[in-house]
């Protein structure tokens, strides 16, 4: 498993799902956590 790239960053712009799915496959972890992680991110911008 690898971080996120900045490929990945600009390939997820205006894609949350894409987002969630990039962190559940590089990290191993499942999509509600994906999903939440994504939403604290954005709650902190």
């Amino acid at each position: 498993m690898g971080e996120l790239t900045d490929d990945d960053l600009a390939e997820a712009e205006g894609h949350p799902d894409y987002l969630i799915g990039k962190i559940q496959e590089r990290y191993g972890i499942a999509k509600d956590e994906a999903r939440r992680q994504v939403d604290e991110f954005e709650k902190n911008l």
